[in-house]
């Protein structure tokens, strides 16, 4: 059956080059819908594309020989030129759920969708609309992944409807074609993705460096079946690259910068509108932040990128929340003169931070305070149901945040502040980032209050190289250092012979799995010589050794805190506030901010009791507070620090105390020249894309400013370290290059923002680099400076103990068990080896957490619940279950390693340590529970 082309589709002016098929072939009578809804389509995909073209420019419409499009699945860059078709396997797959038409697309790759699969098949793969997603994904993988995509691409989850963030990834190849990948799951979460929901944003990786093909798809966007993804943002999340770098290193330097594209539009019948719906990309950006208010090219995506931090979001009714902006306060000299930096802009004591009332802080949970808990699948879902009562009345002291509201966008710190009335917020003109525009609708954005991190108990506290620098250069003798590293070497001497050193190092790496796991095996009596234990120890012994040949020593009294502006005005220039777990403290401290590299960016002060502190932060806890008087601060001259969430170390070692000698602060002296500034006020939106598109191409360009500076910096500095008194010439002409190197170093940081262009001069530039910095023999000269001697000194360490190798089980659980138990987790052992094994050997970014959430698997199926603690089941049954898995566990691992040990220890951990411990205590004893932070701080 054939139906012309004027029956169905009637007259279509041809005025933009695209013409229909003359004919349509219909198969059988069951089909006509469908072809009807593709005309349909085919008519709507006409207006999409004069859409896209009014966009790019009125005049290119009536002018341009022809329309690029890209209308294919299979992600590769064509030009049509003759006709703008849908084929009909496009049109049945479109009633899928986004999730599985986008895991279809990722498993054909670069294969051509309709050569791939047939109008039937397409109507095969419809019916599983319904289906459970990962019975879903087995019938996809073996039709189709395994036929075009490596076996380490397949994506398999447990938890598909968990609620996790899903992730579309496109990556684009050289020659400007593409491939799509995911979704794949991810416990963080962005204000874009809330805003939008996941399926909306498309993150896009450029794999190399193919700048005239990549321009066509940020020009004309990427199309996922019906829809149209076009570029929205991007940030640059390169690691810092060091100069010798391999090649293949540097195509992994370009994939590292993500574009974020964002849904524009829709052709399918099966989507409603959504908030992005028939609005243009400058439209989008506004519903975040009224981004066009910026005066330059530089700070525009900067700042909007801001919408891309990892964070928690306060759950907040606005409509009862007050915003008020309160003064910033200035430098000011003796004549009470404003005082100006270089650039001409005033110098702020309060520089990012603001005030919170109390009952707002008090939103925030608790359990922000470990960082692990930010990558929670449930946590956001616990943060709104967290009650006040439930922090025990202690909201934390600073608020690390973004603020997003009528168009406003707030990045910096929020003190709390009890004298403010409920519902109160209050920002300073150096938090606005980007500014509201007047005459825009305030009920056309965004709003909300994203927490990326809050004041916190300090853990551990290390030393690094250049903190060493720095304080050998004030006069610190090098015995100090290397008497910490004697004691940090004999405790990993002893860590498999003496529980207290053992624990002390499993205390003090609790945030790994093997720090937590033998933290609690120790604590519930287990023996030193168990087979896994001794596995969790080698690794946290290998670890420390590795941080301390870094010269990441560890060193007493000294922690890292969150600083902001004190709210009192009482504190004079040289004193500080530092508010630690049982209160403010007094007396001389050592204040330095990562990653000051001057000579005099370690500063002693005095910390002072502030009584009139209370009033405003009641009994919260964790912060240093800076002066807000005169004409200096001891911030600023730390590297500009500022209060939008810098952390400060803070150090009361009285060795250090009696050794230090301070030197004078850092003052700019070498500036390098502003770039010219361009105002996308001035252009227009094509021209803005345009120069966007740019900026993107410039952040993928790998830029060693930086890292050579550091280099430099360090190895100039290593060598004025080993230089006397008479050679008083050559240390001034080490001190001149080092000044200079720290003010390119500071440009460097601030270059994305600045879009100064930063370059080292030769003349600054090291040629051989000390032994310690590891960069090869034939760069490299041997050092004999402090951070030389440190190296050579745990190099050269060699611990006595060896691990066991023998496996062998504790008597206590050689106990009689029912035999079901034991074939039951013995098929489930077998199981998860083969899950695992399949998790391990994929590509994709999350599979650590993947591998964590199939040990959420197999706890549940032992105690019916997350954990023993939150178990109902009876307990003797989750005992004997334990001890099956302990027996089928530790059978497998003596013919294949102590590796395998781990899974009778991460699943089952809690109830074997927990039998043990009661066994271990005797019958007129009982355990006693300690929580890790009393812990960590008794052994430290």
């Amino acid at each position: 059956m054939v139906v012309p082309k004027s029956e169905l589709l009637g007259s279509e002016p041809a005025e933009i080059g695209i013409s229909a098929p003359t004919c349509i072939p219909i198969p059988n009578h069951e089909h006509v819908l469908e072809l009807l809804l593709a005309t349909v389509l085919w008519h709507h995909s006409l207006k999409s594309i004069r859409s896209q073209l009014s966009f790019e420019d009125e005049t290119q419409e009536k002018t341009s020989p022809c329309v690029r499009s890209q209308l294919s699945l299979t992600g590769q860059h064509r030009e049509i030129t003759q006709s703008a078709t849908i084929s009909q396997q496009l049109m049945i797959l479109s009633k899928l759920e986004y999730r599985q038409l986008f895991l279809v697309l990722s498993y054909i790759r670069r294969q051509k969708l309709e050569a791939i699969i047939t109008p039937d098949g397409a109507r095969d793969i419809s019916s599983m609309k319904g289906i459970p997603m990962d019975v879903f994904e087995k019938e996809i993988w073996n039709k189709y992944g395994q036929r075009f995509c490596d076996k380490a691409d397949r994506i398999q989850y447990l938890d598909w409807d968990s609620g996790k963030t899903h992730i579309y990834y496109c990556h684009v190849c050289q020659d400007g074609g593409y491939y799509f990948k995911g979704p794949i799951l991810n416990n963080t979460r962005t204000h874009l993705q809330r805003s939008l929901g996941d399926d909306n944003i498309l993150i896009v990786k450029f794999l190399e460096d193919g700048a005239a093909l990549t321009g066509n798809i940020v020009k004309e966007g990427i199309h996922v079946g019906l829809r149209r993804y076009q570029f929205f943002v991007f940030k640059d999340e390169r690691i810092k690259v060091k100069k010798k770098q391999m090649e293949k290193e540097k195509k992994a330097i370009y994939s590292a910068v993500k574009c974020y594209f964002v849904r524009i539009d829709s052709i399918s019948p099966y989507e409603e509108d959504y908030v992005l719906s028939r609005k243009t990309i400058s439209e989008a950006r506004r519903l975040f932040m009224h981004i066009h208010t910026l005066s330059t090219i530089e700070k525009y995506m900067a700042r909007f990128a801001l919408i891309l931090s990892k964070t928690i979001k306060l759950d907040l009714n606005f409509a009862a929340v007050t915003i008020e902006t309160i003064e910033d306060i200035p430098f000011q000299d003796e004549n009470g003169s404003i005082v100006y930096d270089e650039d001409g802009k005033p110098i702020l004591h309060t520089d990012g931070t603001g005030f919170i009332s109390e009952d707002l802080a008090m939103k925030c949970p608790k359990d922000f305070t470990t960082a692990k808990y930010i990558t929670n699948n449930n946590f956001e879902i616990t943060c709104h149901k967290r009650e006040a009562e439930e922090r025990n009345k202690e909201p934390p002291l600073l608020m690390q945040c973004r603020l997003f509201h009528d168009g406003v966008a707030v990045k910096g710190t929020l003190l709390i502040n009890k004298k403010l009335k409920p519902g109160t917020i209050q920002v300073r003109p150096s938090m606005i980032k980007v500014d509201k525009d007047p005459t825009l609708p305030n009920n056309e954005t965004f709003n909300s209050l994203e927490i990326v991190a809050i004041s916190h108990r300090p853990g551990r506290n290390n030393l690094s190289k250049y903190l060493i620098s720095l304080l050998s250069y004030g006069g610190v003798p090098r015995q100090f250092f290397l008497d910490l590293l004697t004691n940090a070497l004999d405790e990993t001497r002893h860590v498999f012979s003496n529980k207290r050193a053992a624990l002390r190092v499993a205390s003090n790496n609790d945030g790994l799995d093997f720090g937590f796991m033998a933290q609690r095996m120790i604590s519930s009596g287990i023996p030193l010589n168990e087979p896994y234990l001794q596995l969790c120890l080698s690794n946290l012994e290998s670890g420390e050794r590795t941080k301390l040949k870094e010269a990441r020593i560890p060193v007493g009294d000294s922690f890292y805190l969150m600083g902001t502006a004190d709210p009192t005005g009482l504190l004079n220039n040289d004193e500080v506030c530092v508010i630690l777990a049982n209160g403010q403290v007094s007396g001389k401290v050592l204040v330095y901010r990562n990653p000051g590299m001057h000579f005099g960016d370690i500063h002693i002060m005095e910390a002072v009791y502030v009584n009139e502190m209370e009033a405003f932060i009641g009994d919260a806890k964790y912060g240093i507070f800076f002066s807000t008087k005169g004409c200096q601060s001891a911030a600023y001259e730390m590297a500009t620090g500022d209060f939008d969430g810098d952390m400060y170390w803070v150090s009361r070692n009285t060795e250090l105390l009696k050794y230090f000698k301070s030197n004078e602060s850092w003052s700019r002296v070498y500036s390098i020249p502003d770039s010219e500034k361009r105002n996308p006020q001035k252009l227009s939106d094509l021209e803005l894309e345009h120069e966007l598109f740019q900026l993107l191409l410039q952040a993928r360009r790998p830029s060693f400013g930086m890292s050579t500076a550091a280099d430099s910096w360090l190895t100039f500095m290593d060598r004025l370290l080993t230089l006397g008194d008479d050679r008083a010439t050559e240390k001034d002409s080490l001190k001149r290059k080092i000044i200079q190197l720290i003010d390119i170093y500071y440009d460097a940081l601030d270059a994305p923002k600045s879009g100064k262009k930063v370059e080292v001069p030769n003349e600054l530039r090291a040629e051989k680099f000390p032994h310690h910095m590891e960069k090869g023999v034939d760069f490299s000269y041997h050092s004999s400076s402090i951070l030389g001697q440190i190296y050579d000194r745990v190099k050269a360490f060699k611990n006595e103990s060896e691990l066991t190798k023998e496996i062998w089980k504790l008597p206590c659980f050689d106990t009689p068990i029912p035999e079901t138990y034991i074939t039951n987790w013995k098929d489930r052992y077998e199981n998860y080896r083969k899950e695992m094994t399949q998790i391990l050997q994929s590509s994709y970014e999350s599979k650590n957490d993947a591998a964590a959430d199939l040990i959420k698997k197999y706890k549940q199926l032992l105690y019916d619940a997350p954990d023993m603690e939150e178990s109902a089941k009876d307990t003797e049954v989750i005992y004997k279950e334990a001890i099956a898995i302990y027996h089928v566990t530790y059978d497998y691992a003596t013919s294949h390693g102590v590796e395998k040990c781990s899974f009778a220890w991460r699943v089952a951990g809690s109830a074997l340590c927990n039998l043990y411990a009661w066994s271990f205590a005797g019958p007129r004893r009982k355990p006693l529970t300690i929580s890790q932070s009393v812990l960590r701080e008794l052994l430290n």
